[in-house]
């Protein structure tokens, strides 16, 4: 019995020792993290489409200085501007972006690419919506109604 309470007393010391150093390890390097998750558009009509333009915002949430090495832009998309110099752990950066939509209706899906120093490689933001056109109800009924005496 005693030697049963002395294995399990060794083993629970062993345990406290070790387990701090294994459930407490924190993210070693730089972490990019988006401040959204993506951008949804929403509905856009044809007859109303314009020049987009618009901030991706990422945060560094490692523990050393997280480094943008280059930003890629999908289908179009114009990567304007983005944060050149090293983001300290838990600040900011942000890619500017522009792109213009056709004008039919489609799905939209823009993909943004982050390169940097984060250890999961390169990080992509996504842009979703859709271009559709315009039912414009009101004049089909006055077409469909006949001409009208005034």
């Amino acid at each position: 019995m005693e030697k049963l309470i002395n294995n399990f007393l060794y083993s629970f010391v062993a345990l406290m020792i070790i387990s701090p150093s294994t459930f407490s390890q924190e993210t070693k390097g730089a972490v990019l993290e988006f401040t959204k998750e993506n951008t949804d558009l929403g509905t856009l009509y044809t007859d109303e489409l314009e020049l987009i333009k618009m901030d991706v915002e990422f945060e560094n949430k490692g523990n050393e200085p997280l480094v943008v090495s280059s930003v890629r832009g999908c289908c179009g998309t114009r990567i304007v501007d983005y944060t050149k110099q090293p983001i300290l752990p838990g600040q900011k950066g942000k890619v500017s972006i522009e792109f213009r939509l056709a004008p039919q209706p489609h799905m939209v899906s823009r993909r943004v690419s982050i390169m940097s120093n984060d250890a999961r490689g390169i990080r992509d933001y996504l842009i979703t919506g859709e271009v559709a056109e315009k039912k414009n109800f009101g004049s089909d009924l006055q077409n469909t109604a006949g001409p009208r005496n005034n």
